[in-house]
Protein backbone atom coordinates (compact mmCIF):
# COMPACT_ATOMS: atom_id res chain seq x y z
CA UNK A 1 0.00 0.00 0.00
CA UNK A 2 1.04 3.36 -1.12
CA UNK A 3 0.93 6.52 1.14
CA UNK A 4 1.08 10.09 -0.21
CA UNK A 5 2.77 12.68 1.79
CA UNK A 6 1.46 16.22 0.05
CA UNK A 7 3.92 18.76 0.23
CA UNK A 8 6.94 16.58 1.55
CA UNK A 9 9.68 18.41 -1.22
CA UNK A 10 9.09 21.80 1.17
CA UNK A 11 9.45 19.90 4.47
CA UNK A 12 12.77 19.49 6.38
CA UNK A 13 13.54 15.45 6.08
CA UNK A 14 16.52 13.87 5.80
CA UNK A 15 15.71 12.00 2.81
CA UNK A 16 15.33 14.92 1.46
CA UNK A 17 17.76 16.25 -1.13
CA UNK A 18 18.38 19.59 -2.77
CA UNK A 19 17.01 18.32 -5.93
CA UNK A 20 13.96 17.38 -4.67
CA UNK A 21 13.37 21.39 -3.24
CA UNK A 22 14.64 22.13 -6.70
CA UNK A 23 12.14 20.62 -8.70
CA UNK A 24 9.84 21.83 -6.46
CA UNK A 25 10.58 24.96 -7.07
CA UNK A 26 10.63 24.28 -10.92
CA UNK A 27 7.19 22.67 -10.83
CA UNK A 28 5.72 26.18 -9.41
CA UNK A 29 7.42 28.33 -11.22
CA UNK A 30 5.89 26.26 -14.86
CA UNK A 31 2.52 26.45 -13.05
CA UNK A 32 2.71 29.87 -12.35
CA UNK A 33 3.54 30.60 -16.52
CA UNK A 34 1.75 28.06 -17.67
CA UNK A 35 -1.69 29.75 -15.41
CA UNK A 36 -0.45 33.19 -16.15
CA UNK A 37 2.55 33.53 -18.09
CA UNK A 38 0.93 32.39 -21.44
CA UNK A 39 -2.24 34.02 -21.43
CA UNK A 40 -0.49 37.23 -20.88
CA UNK A 41 1.55 36.65 -23.07
CA UNK A 42 -1.00 35.76 -25.70
CA UNK A 43 -3.24 38.75 -25.09
CA UNK A 44 -0.19 41.57 -24.92
CA UNK A 45 0.70 39.99 -28.55
CA UNK A 46 -3.23 40.11 -29.43
CA UNK A 47 -3.79 43.39 -28.16
CA UNK A 48 -0.31 44.47 -30.74
CA UNK A 49 -1.74 42.50 -33.86
CA UNK A 50 -4.92 44.34 -33.37
CA UNK A 51 -3.99 47.63 -33.20
CA UNK A 52 -1.82 46.74 -36.14
CA UNK A 53 -4.25 44.96 -38.21
CA UNK A 54 -6.72 48.19 -37.60
CA UNK A 55 -4.29 50.39 -38.70
CA UNK A 56 -3.86 48.76 -41.68
CA UNK A 57 -7.40 48.36 -42.41
CA UNK A 58 -8.44 51.46 -42.13
CA UNK A 59 -5.71 52.92 -44.26
CA UNK A 60 -6.44 49.91 -46.82
CA UNK A 61 -10.30 51.48 -46.54
CA UNK A 62 -8.40 55.40 -47.22
CA UNK A 63 -6.25 54.02 -50.51
CA UNK A 64 -8.72 51.81 -51.92
CA UNK A 65 -12.01 52.70 -53.85
CA UNK A 66 -14.64 49.87 -55.17
CA UNK A 67 -15.33 50.85 -58.98
CA UNK A 68 -18.26 49.39 -60.85
CA UNK A 69 -17.63 46.71 -63.40
CA UNK A 70 -19.51 44.93 -65.96
CA UNK A 71 -19.07 41.45 -66.62
CA UNK A 72 -17.75 40.51 -70.28
CA UNK A 73 -18.16 37.06 -70.26
CA UNK A 74 -20.89 34.11 -68.82
CA UNK A 75 -19.72 32.54 -65.64
CA UNK A 76 -20.23 28.95 -65.27
CA UNK A 77 -23.26 27.11 -64.76
CA UNK A 78 -24.05 26.59 -60.90
CA UNK A 79 -23.40 23.06 -59.69
CA UNK A 80 -25.19 21.58 -57.02
CA UNK A 81 -23.11 21.16 -53.89
CA UNK A 82 -23.40 18.53 -50.93
CA UNK A 83 -22.83 21.42 -48.60
CA UNK A 84 -25.49 23.93 -50.40
CA UNK A 85 -22.97 26.67 -50.86
CA UNK A 86 -22.53 28.16 -54.84
CA UNK A 87 -19.27 28.47 -56.21
CA UNK A 88 -17.78 31.72 -57.11
CA UNK A 89 -15.67 32.25 -61.06
CA UNK A 90 -13.37 34.42 -61.85
CA UNK A 91 -14.50 36.09 -65.12
CA UNK A 92 -13.53 38.90 -67.36
CA UNK A 93 -15.31 42.16 -66.56
CA UNK A 94 -14.47 45.80 -68.01
CA UNK A 95 -14.80 49.12 -65.82
CA UNK A 96 -13.54 52.59 -66.27
CA UNK A 97 -11.58 54.50 -63.79
CA UNK A 98 -11.57 57.97 -62.67
CA UNK A 99 -9.73 59.28 -65.50
CA UNK A 100 -11.94 57.75 -67.71
CA UNK A 101 -9.99 55.06 -68.78
CA UNK A 102 -11.32 51.68 -70.05
CA UNK A 103 -9.71 48.37 -68.50
CA UNK A 104 -10.44 44.51 -68.40
CA UNK A 105 -9.47 42.22 -65.90
CA UNK A 106 -10.32 39.63 -63.90
CA UNK A 107 -12.99 39.50 -61.21
CA UNK A 108 -14.72 36.82 -59.02
CA UNK A 109 -18.67 36.65 -59.07
CA UNK A 110 -20.95 34.25 -58.19
CA UNK A 111 -22.29 31.12 -60.29
CA UNK A 112 -24.08 31.18 -62.85
CA UNK A 113 -23.65 35.14 -63.70
CA UNK A 114 -24.68 36.43 -67.23
CA UNK A 115 -22.78 38.83 -69.21
CA UNK A 116 -23.54 42.40 -68.72
CA UNK A 117 -24.32 42.27 -65.17
CA UNK A 118 -22.97 44.46 -62.96
CA UNK A 119 -20.27 44.14 -60.38
CA UNK A 120 -17.21 45.48 -58.28
CA UNK A 121 -13.68 45.75 -58.90
CA UNK A 122 -11.22 47.64 -55.84
CA UNK A 123 -8.70 49.45 -57.06
CA UNK A 124 -5.52 51.47 -55.54
CA UNK A 125 -4.66 55.25 -55.73
CA UNK A 126 -2.72 54.30 -58.89
CA UNK A 127 -5.75 52.33 -60.59
CA UNK A 128 -4.66 48.89 -60.22
CA UNK A 129 -6.63 46.21 -59.27
CA UNK A 130 -6.01 45.22 -55.54
CA UNK A 131 -8.21 42.99 -53.03
CA UNK A 132 -10.84 44.39 -50.67
CA UNK A 133 -9.83 46.33 -47.18
CA UNK A 134 -9.85 43.78 -44.53
CA UNK A 135 -12.93 44.10 -42.68
CA UNK A 136 -13.77 43.58 -39.15
CA UNK A 137 -13.40 40.27 -39.12
CA UNK A 138 -10.04 39.42 -40.50
CA UNK A 139 -8.46 41.71 -38.02
CA UNK A 140 -10.16 39.40 -35.34
CA UNK A 141 -9.05 36.52 -36.89
CA UNK A 142 -5.58 38.05 -36.76
CA UNK A 143 -6.02 39.16 -33.60
CA UNK A 144 -7.14 35.77 -32.29
CA UNK A 145 -4.42 33.71 -34.37
CA UNK A 146 -1.70 35.48 -32.91
CA UNK A 147 -2.84 35.56 -29.41
CA UNK A 148 -3.97 31.80 -29.39
CA UNK A 149 -0.38 31.18 -31.21
CA UNK A 150 1.59 33.01 -29.15
CA UNK A 151 0.05 31.39 -25.85
CA UNK A 152 0.63 27.78 -26.94
CA UNK A 153 4.17 28.89 -28.09
CA UNK A 154 5.14 29.68 -24.74
CA UNK A 155 3.09 26.45 -22.95
CA UNK A 156 5.13 24.32 -25.37
CA UNK A 157 8.75 26.00 -24.05
CA UNK A 158 7.68 26.21 -20.86
CA UNK A 159 6.42 22.36 -20.97
CA UNK A 160 9.52 21.36 -23.01
CA UNK A 161 11.60 23.49 -20.46
CA UNK A 162 10.26 21.20 -17.41
CA UNK A 163 10.45 18.13 -19.51
CA UNK A 164 14.43 18.64 -19.93
CA UNK A 165 14.92 19.73 -16.30
CA UNK A 166 13.18 16.67 -15.10
CA UNK A 167 15.39 14.73 -16.81
CA UNK A 168 18.56 16.04 -15.66
CA UNK A 169 17.22 16.09 -12.28
CA UNK A 170 16.37 12.80 -12.19
CA UNK A 171 20.30 11.89 -13.29
CA UNK A 172 21.81 13.67 -11.15
CA UNK A 173 19.62 12.32 -8.43
CA UNK A 174 20.60 8.70 -9.80
CA UNK A 175 23.88 9.87 -9.47
CA UNK A 176 24.21 11.25 -5.59
CA UNK A 177 21.68 7.67 -5.04
CA UNK A 178 24.91 5.74 -6.91
CA UNK A 179 27.70 7.26 -4.81
CA UNK A 180 25.51 7.45 -1.32
CA UNK A 181 24.91 3.59 -1.51
CA UNK A 182 29.24 3.34 -2.68
CA UNK A 183 29.32 4.82 0.78
CA UNK A 184 26.93 2.58 2.52
CA UNK A 185 26.90 -0.59 0.60
CA UNK A 186 29.90 -2.17 1.81
CA UNK A 187 28.03 -1.79 5.18
CA UNK A 188 25.31 -3.79 4.07
CA UNK A 189 27.05 -6.68 2.58
CA UNK A 190 27.78 -9.97 4.50
CA UNK A 191 31.21 -9.99 5.34
CA UNK A 192 33.28 -13.16 4.69
CA UNK A 193 36.35 -14.13 6.48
Amino acid sequence: MRTRVRGWRWRRSALRRRSDVVEAWALLAVVVLLLAGAPLAGVTVGCRVYDDARARAAAQRAERHRVAAVLVEDAPAAVTSPTGRQPSYQVRVGWTDPGGGSHTGLARVAAGARRGEHTHVWLDADGRRVGPPENVSAVWQHTLMAGMSTAGAVVAVVVGVHFAGRRVAARRRLAEWERAWERTGPEWRPHTP
